[in-house]
């Protein structure tokens, strides 16, 4: 992960222990992670695996923003967030997000909001496989318009 940037899209496994030891600083009193993970059922189906894909200049843009915003929060001294791509199996780290702060309220809250915000700002769509050979895109409202045009 490039530590000049906060956010991070990569297609290969996350090193959680990398991304948290780039995060380490003495002047933290607290530490919150999460890690989100591909999961074997969704709505009652059986998932398998699931594949990721995104719009990468916009989604690290604002990704970034999203990072930089949380880090403007009282008492955040550093954030970052690895968003994986590409497909990913049951079990697999699909994101990770590591914020320190000097109590552990405001980085519970500073990691809280980078998720949610993530999930709601970044362009990142979820295509899930199912056991019995379909798929399905998850968390679209709408369908896509072709990118070519109507």
């Amino acid at each position: 992960m490039g530590l000049d940037r906060r956010f991070v899209l990569q297609e290969s496994s996350l090193g959680t222990a990398a991304l948290a030891a780039a995060l380490a600083s003495s002047h933290a009193g607290a530490f919150v992670t999460f890690e989100g993970r591909v999961r074997d059922t969704n709505e009652r189906r059986r998932v398998i695996g699931l594949e990721y894909d995104a719009y990468p200049a916009l989604c690290v843009a604002e990704g970034e923003a999203v990072v930089q915003e949380a880090m403007k929060a009282p008492g955040i001294i550093d954030a970052r967030c690895v968003h994986r791509v590409g497909r990913l199996s049951v079990g697999e780290a699909a994101v990770w997000v590591g914020v320190i702060g000097g109590h552990r309220d405001e980085a519970f809250r500073a990691c809280r909001f980078i998720i949610d915000e993530v999930k709601r700002r970044v362009p990142i769509w979820k295509k899930e496989q199912y056991d019995d050979g379909s798929s399905g895109w998850i968390g679209l409202e709408a369908p896509l318009p072709p990118p070519w045009g109507a």
